[in-house]
């Protein structure tokens, strides 16, 4: 548990990336690629200043995600990006104003809900794993007591 800010600003980063890239393309308007016009049109997208500052906030994102991952357990880290998905929809719709009808609502309450159980998951391994570690020194303290 003690990782979760970092956890959450990898979240927090990773959606801020997918609202900035959305914004890049949204001012570089429809795209249409032809084989005259192919690098150009990359180097137009790449060079937008949203597009790259939001793919600068993906390797922001993608550094902190690397540091949780070596701190906690993949399977405890990983779902958490999904509150990405959470925090895009909210904001798209206030930014953007995207489409947030019942069946994205009844989503978003899932992944929270799905979110809260893992993050409690963590909490409860964090306690077996302090109580596996007091047995063991309880052990070894009582091992050592008949030796002597």
């Amino acid at each position: 548990m003690k990782y979760i800010v970092f956890i959450l600003f990898t979240v927090l980063t990773n959606a801020a990336a997918q609202l900035m890239l959305k914004q890049g393309m949204i001012s570089l308007g429809p795209l249409s690629f032809t084989a005259d016009t192919m690098i150009a049109r990359i180097f137009q997208i790449v060079f937008n200043p949203w597009v790259f500052a939001g793919l600068a906030t993906f390797a922001i994102s993608m550094a902190s995600h690397l540091y949780v991952l070596s701190k906690v357990e993949l399977s405890f880290a990983y779902p958490f990006l999904s509150l990405a998905y959470v925090a895009v929809a909210i904001f798209a719709f206030v930014l953007f104003k995207e489409d947030l009808n019942s069946w994205r609502i009844a989503g978003i309450a899932f992944i929270c809900v799905g979110t809260v159980l893992i993050a409690q998951s963590g909490r409860d391994g964090q306690a077996t794993e302090t109580h596996e570690t007091a047995q063991l020194s309880n052990t070894t303290v009582a091992a050592s007591e008949i030796s002597r």
